[in-house]
This record gives C-alpha cells, sequence and structure tokens, in this order.
C-alpha cells in the first residue's frame, strides 16, 4: 500500500523533506518541531498498520513502507524508542513471555526462539535498535484481541467451553491475516484472563472466557474430556464420510467392470462394498453413542443452570419474606378491617347532615317550581283562565302531561276528519283553477253553496 493514500502531506516536497530529515539530539532545541515530526510518524506507523490488520512492526519494515524517491525517513529508529518509552510497542519475545512462558516453546510464527539477551531496557537507554526486532503494537493488539473474542463467541464453537488451535484459526480467518497475529491476540487475551491456553497430547487447545464472566476459569477435567469426546465425534464423522465414498466407488467400479464383461472381478468390488459399509455402520453406532454422550453432558449443563436459578429463588423468597409471618399477616387483616368499620360510621355521620333540614330542602324544592309557573310566556297575574272553546283556526295548546293516554287508532280518526274538515274548507273558499290540466273533485265531495 502506497503511504500516499496515508496522508494528504506525502506529496508535499517541502513539508516531506522536514519529516524526513533526523530529529536533533536535544529535544529543548525546537520542542515544536520535535513533536510535531514524532506525532506525525506515531500516527501513520498506527494507520498502516490498522491498514495491513498487523499488530507489530520492525524498523526493517517502517523502512520499506514509508521509502519516498528512494529515500528512507532518518528518524524512525528515535520514533521507536520514543513509542516503547511511553509503553505503545513491547518487544514480542517479552510479550509473549509476560502472558505464558509456555508459550515459548511453541514458536508459532514468533520470533521467541532469540536469546533475551538484548533488554528492552537497551532500546529505552538510546542503543542501537535492531533492524529485524520485531515489536508489538500494545494499542493495535488489544483493538485485534476484542475482536477475535468477538469472532469466536458469533461462531458455531460458541457453545463449546474450549477448541482447539486450529479450529480457532480458521474461525478467526477473517479477523487475523496470519498465524502470528493470531498468537498475540491470544496472548492479549490471556492476559487480560479472558483465555487461557494449555497443551493436551501435544496440541494446544484454547479455552476463552463466556459472556457474563469477569475471567476465564481454568481448563478442568471435566473440560478436557468434553473436548476428547468432541475430538472423537469430529473424527469418527469424518472417517464414516469417507467410507460411504469408497461404498459409492466400489459400486461404480463394479458397474464399469460389468459393463466390459468381467463379471467375476465385478463381483469382487461388491463384496469390498459390502465390507466398507459394514465397517461404516459399525463406526457410526459408535458416533451415534459419543452423540448420545455430548447430549447427556449438554443436557447436564442446562440442569446445573436451572438448579442454580431455582437456588437463587429459594434465597430471593426467604429474603422477602424473612419478616412476614402468617400471625402478622392475620393482624394486620384485623386491623384494616377495624378501620374500614370506622371509616363507614363517620361517612354515615356526616351524611345524616343536620337537624332540620328536610324541611328547608321541601321549602327550596317548591320554589323553583312556582318561579317556573310565574316565568311562563303570557302568564300575567290576576286576568281569568282562557275560555275552554277554541277556534278551528287556532294551534293546538300542549297535552297536560297528567291526561289520559290515547291510542293509536284515535289519533288516526282525529288526523282523519282534521284532514277532511281542512279539504271541505278549501273547496269553500277557494275556487278551482281552469285549464287543460284542471280536473273538478268528485261529486260526493262538492257541496252547494250557501246563500
Amino acid at each position: 500500500m502506497s503511504a500516499s493514500a496515508l496522508t494528504p502531506e506525502w506529496d508535499d516536497d517541502e513539508r516531506m523533506d522536514f519529516l524526513f530529515s533526523d530529529f536533533k539530539e536535544n529535544r529543548d532545541v525546537n520542542t515544536t518541531d520535535w513533536d510535531s515530526k514524532m506525532d506525525f510518524w506515531t500516527a501513520l506507523i498506527l494507520k498502516s498498520c490498522r491498514r495491513r490488520g498487523s499488530v507489530r512492526v520492525s524498523l526493517q519494515e517502517l523502512n520499506r513502507t514509508f521509502r519516498r524517491r528512494d529515500k528512507s525517513p532518518l528518524g524512525l529508529a528515535t520514533v521507536v524508542r520514543s513509542m516503547g518509552r511511553c509503553g505503545r510497542i513491547q518487544r514480542e519475545s517479552e510479550f509473549a513471555a509476560s502472558a505464558d512462558c509456555g508459550w515459548l516453546s511453541w514458536g508459532v510464527g514468533l520470533l521467541l526462539v532469540k536469546p533475551l539477551n538484548w533488554g528492552f531496557s537497551a532500546l529505552l537507554g538510546g542503543g542501537r535498535v535492531p533492524l529485524d526486532e520485531s515489536f508489538v503494537v500494545i494499542e493495535l493488539v488489544k483493538e485485534k484481541a476484542a475482536e477475535l473474542l468477538g469472532a469466536y463467541r458469533s461462531s458455531k464453537f460458541a457453545r463449546s467451553p474450549i477448541l482447539s488451535f486450529q479450529e480457532l484459526r480458521s474461525t478467526s480467518s477473517g479477523v487475523c491475516p496470519d498465524e502470528s497475529t493470531l498468537c498475540l491476540a491470544v496472548l492479549q487475551l490471556q492476559r487480560d484472563k479472558q483465555a487461557t491456553v494449555s497443551l493436551q497430547e501435544g496440541e494446544k487447545i484454547v479455552k476463552f472466557c463466556l459472556e457474563g464472566q469477569g475471567r476465564v476459569p481454568p481448563v478442568t477435567d471435566l473440560d478436557v474430556g468434553l473436548y476428547q469426546l468432541q475430538r472423537s465425534e469430529k473424527l469418527l464423522g469424518e472417517r464414516v464420510e469417507e467410507l460411504g465414498l469408497e461404498a459409492d466407488r466400489c459400486k461404480e467400479e463394479a458397474r464399469t467392470l460389468l459393463r466390459d464383461g468381467r463379471k467375476s472381478q465385478a463381483l469382487r468390488c461388491l463384496r469390498g462394498r459390502r465390507r466398507v459399509e459394514k465397517r461404516a455402520d459399525g463406526l457410526l453406532a459408535q458416533l451415534e453413542s459419543i452423540r448420545g454422550i455430548l447430549d447427556r453432558v449438554n443436557q447436564s449443563h442446562s440442569d446445573k443452570m436451572v438448579m442454580q436459578a431455582y437456588q437463587a429463588g429459594v434465597a430471593a423468597l426467604r429474603l422477602s419474606l424473612k419478616d412476614v409471618t402468617v400471625e402478622r399477616a392475620e393482624s394486620l387483616v384485623d386491623q384494616i378491617q377495624e378501620l374500614c368499620d370506622t371509616q363507614d360510621e363517620v361517612t354515615q355521620t356526616l351524611s345524616g347532615g343536620v337537624g332540620g333540614a328536610d324541611e328547608d330542602t321541601d321549602e327550596l324544592e317548591e320554589e323553583p317550581n312556582s318561579l317556573m309557573e310565574k316565568s311562563e310566556p303570557g302568564f300575567i297575574s290576576g286576568l281569568p283562565e282562557v275560555p275552554a272553546g277554541r277556534h278551528p283556526g287556532d294551534q293546538l295548546p300542549d297535552v297536560p302531561a297528567g291526561l289520559p293516554s290515547v291510542t293509536d287508532d284515535q289519533l288516526e280518526e282525529e288526523l282523519s276528519r282534521l284532514t277532511l274538515s281542512g279539504f271541505d274548507h278549501e273547496m269553500m273558499t277557494s275556487p278551482p283553477e281552469v285549464g287543460a290540466g284542471s280536473a273538478r273533485p268528485p261529486a260526493a265531495l262538492r257541496r252547494p253553496v250557501q246563500n
């Protein structure tokens, strides 16, 4: 990757000439220039490592990465010493030794076989930085460790307490670009008590901290036994699959031989196929037995979780009912009942009111009725009552509420009489219109005009 993609200043010749120059021996000569140059290269180193997915650097690699116009920066050794002094980088061998000395015997892509004769104190003291010495960038390895733990918890191995290093390698292929980066990330998790590594029959196994746990528990005999069962299940499954393929191959070979007329050889292939299938059936039975044991182990874990939940529930109930007894509950109920009875008595007393209020209430109820009668329209005090007779054209008065009810037949008869009466009056007073569309009323309805 070109360094010009990491910073826009890379194409500025004047700026880069200053940055490619060596540091002054004394920082106090020009503190601003010193700090500006140091901050630039430190940030650029971190950005370059993130782009590559790497967590370690070496002076030789930095000189090659930041080469510009056949020139390498002169102050990178000073930058490396300053980062080491601030604790931002650490020698790879010392980083591995601080996590677990057992890793020193593995030598998986790490530069750990070299004797530790060149301590980091030489680096801090201003000694020469070896070109091929590998340094771990602490900030980046912590980020990579967090990504690795997240990749494990989201993988199909998340329910397994431990897994082999090869299985972890396949799971973290999208996080760690190489095996060295994976080792350093696991080392960081081991330093943070989020993972532990051990050797079982010459094979490296890793146990991660599960969600909700503050730190990873040590590898137990149960973990090792479960790992061996899982390993046996995997190997038997692979063997059964291979035998199935071999049986299919024997069948195809027998078909070819029979087509060529070599019947005896085809029979031998079929006998071999039967032997292979018999062996596969035996392994399949063993595989089912192992899977049954694994199911029981997983069920025991679930039962253990249920038991723990029950124990927590019992403890919580015991604490919540610590001061609660049946006698106290009965006493509280009796007190509540007494208070409710007292409240009912007080309510009845207050609702009785003061004596003599009934008489006043009757008078007050009569007064609005008299006021309503006097406020009716057309009411004049002292005038005689209206006669009962009425003019035919006057509006009928409202029916008093106290009159007896009228049936529907009586109402229809009254309506018929009113309609006929109105029709006769109209015929007597209004002459008919003369025209093509006019019609005379029936003879039964015409009456002679009285002079």
